[in-house]
């Protein structure tokens, strides 16, 4: 179970942050300084499914993070319990 969970983190982290990378630009950046923001304010539907499929992603992460952290810390000791027996 604790594989299979790490597993799942793993790939989301990937996932996440390509899909984050893929996102365009939304800010105006110096293009606002010299009047040449951004004109057009519609969203493709590529960009629509992108936001959708980033959202579910990052949820995915994140109950995978709190699963492992919730049911699978033990002890402060957690990490190094062999280390803790001789100290």
């Amino acid at each position: 179970m604790k594989i299979l969970l790490l597993i799942i983190e793993f790939i989301t982290a990937l996932g996440l942050i390509t899909a984050v990378l893929m996102h365009s630009a939304k800010g105006e950046g110096l293009g606002g300084i010299g009047g040449q923001a951004r004109v057009f304010n519609t969203q493709s539907d590529m960009e629509s499914g992108l936001r959708k499929f980033t959202t579910i992603l990052a949820i995915v992460f994140v109950v995978s993070a709190g699963i492992l952290g919730v049911f699978y810390y033990t002890s402060p000791c957690y990490w190094t319990r062999y280390l803790c027996k001789y100290l």
